[in-house]
């Protein structure tokens, strides 16, 4: 089992069921003990903004705002520096624990050994 699981998600609401499987996946990783690192990327970049992923809606999925929460609590959460910035979001913006970093980072983080990436 790798030791920890980096987990990239392009979708948002515009995407619904794919948004909530990578936050569901990686909820679901930090309960197991597994290091987990989060980065939203594309439309899911607005749910590191406070209130928004509680206006996320699936029928019969977990609520987004406790998966975050989840995720925030033992893991990392980082939201793309491109994404942010054509978003106009800066730093200050962000919920509490999350943050905001480039490719340079997220290529170091997967090439990590004992690593595994997914993308949704």
């Amino acid at each position: 089992m790798p030791k920890k699981l980096v987990i990239k998600v392009t979708a948002g609401a515009d995407a619904p069921e794919r948004c909530s499987q990578a936050f569901t996946v990686a909820a679901v990783a930090v309960a197991s003990g597994v290091e987990v690192s989060l980065w939203l990327t594309g439309e899911s970049t607005w749910f590191a903004l406070p209130g928004r992923a509680a206006e996320f809606e699936l029928p019969h999925a977990a609520p987004l705002p406790d998966l975050l929460e989840a995720v925030l609590a033992a893991g990392q959460v980082t939201v793309c520096t491109q994404c942010a910035v054509r978003r106009g979001i800066e730093e200050k913006d962000l919920i509490e624990g999350a943050r905001i970093a480039g490719a340079q980072l997220f290529v170091q983080e997967i090439m990590a050994e004992d690593v595994q990436a997914l993308v949704y």
